[in-house]
């Protein structure tokens, strides 16, 4: 007669690099339902806008996640700038893109290197964490920073980047295409890859949209949402389709970032080949005064940043959608009916980012 328990999966894990918590229940070896639970990790991070001034916030916005921390800040300075007067210079908007663009490179080939090692290959995931190096090393020579750049504010950008760096950008930019070409075969035609991913944690394209999936995890699905198809920052001067598989499952979604590395290398030597000349900042005319939201495409899938101001330098109201919890319903979708031994890789494949959820 089958046996029903529940398993407490998380908050710690051995292949997970996010607190996450679920509570599996399970008839035998296979997960009947899955049950999150969340605010392990709460911040109070958007509480603090109103302790601090409008401008400053943007170092607090970034630090809402230690990966695609870029992305918050622009997204927060964007939200702002609809409320403040300003009209951000293009210099700017394309440092923004080719900075966004970086921070996807080495997003992606951070999951890349955990997905390998959760699947027990661990010189693939040396091979991508070593090329995520050398995309830090451009960052942190054009920031000053690896993984909190603080080089985004309200009106532009806080640095720029030269044009000797620019071209030396472009031409390392080949070594990279080369080595992730390398690490792209492995994960899309090793067979011990295919035969752990192939058919695991199925999402269909109908369940992707009614559930509200994003990023990747929607991709894969067939749901061909991308937002920097809207054209915000330089995205709306640069060539572009998105990455959309049709598979759903666990493979499709590793595919769907592979691919993406090339979409972003392309995209920064679009930007580099466009950037014009120019200043790379406008002082904002007044304080904020009304709400606005601003979304971008993280790594991860949909970004929003609300905002709502008084008309001081302080704002009343900060408010942050996540693309990992928009992603959580899909994720109990895909580990119904799935075998336990599959609940890590499952769960791994959407790319969860509990502290950018929880803040």
């Amino acid at each position: 007669m089958p046996r029903r328990i529940v398993v407490p999966f998380g908050p710690q894990h051995p292949v997970l690099p996010e607190p996450i918590h679920l509570d599996l229940v399970l008839r035998d070896e296979y997960v009947e339902d899955a049950i999150p639970s969340i605010g392990y990790v709460h911040r109070g991070l958007e509480t603090l806008v109103s302790k601090r001034e409008y401008p400053e916030f943007v170092y607090i916005a970034e630090r809402t996640c230690g990966i695609c921390s870029f992305i918050h800040g622009m997204t927060y300075c964007m939200a702002v700038e609809n409320l403040v007067d300003c009209d951000v210079p293009e210099r700017a908007l394309f440092l923004r893109t080719i900075w966004s663009e970086y921070s996807r490179l080495h997003s992606h080939l951070l999951w890349l290197g955990l997905f390998a090692d959760a699947l027990g290959f661990e010189n693939l995931f040396m091979s991508c964490w070593k090329l995520r190096e050398s995309v830090l090393d451009v960052l942190e020579e054009t920031t000053g920073g690896r993984v909190i750049q603080g080089s985004c504010k309200v009106g532009g950008v806080r640095r720029d980047i030269p044009g000797e760096t620019l071209e030396r950008m472009r031409a390392g930019l080949d070594a990279i295409e080369r080595e992730a070409g390398e690490i792209a075969d492995v994960f899309l035609r090793d067979e011990s890859i295919l035969s752990r991913t192939r058919g695991v944690g199925t999402l269909s394209r109908d369940e992707a949209y009614t559930l509200g999936a994003v990023g990747p995890t929607a991709r894969a699905s067939g749901v061909g949402i991308d937002l920097r198809k809207t054209g915000y920052a330089a995205y709306g001067k640069l060539s572009f389709s998105p990455v959309v598989e049709t598979a759903g499952d666990c493979h499709a979604r590793c595919a769907v970032r592979v691919k993406e590395l090339f979409t972003s290398i392309d995209l920064i030597r679009q930007a580099i080949a466009k950037i014009p000349d120019g200043p790379i900042e406008d002082k904002p005319k007044k304080n904020p005064e009304g709400d606005s939201f601003a979304r971008a495409e993280q790594p991860r899938g949909e970004l929003v940043h609300y905002v709502k101001g008084n008309g001081t330098r302080h704002l009343v109201r900060s408010r942050i959608r996540t693309p990992t919890l928009t992603n959580i319903p899909p994720l109990v979708k895909m580990l119904r009916g799935c075998n336990l031994a599959d609940v890590p890789v499952i769960v791994l494949s959407i790319d969860p980012c509990i502290g950018c959820a929880e803040r």
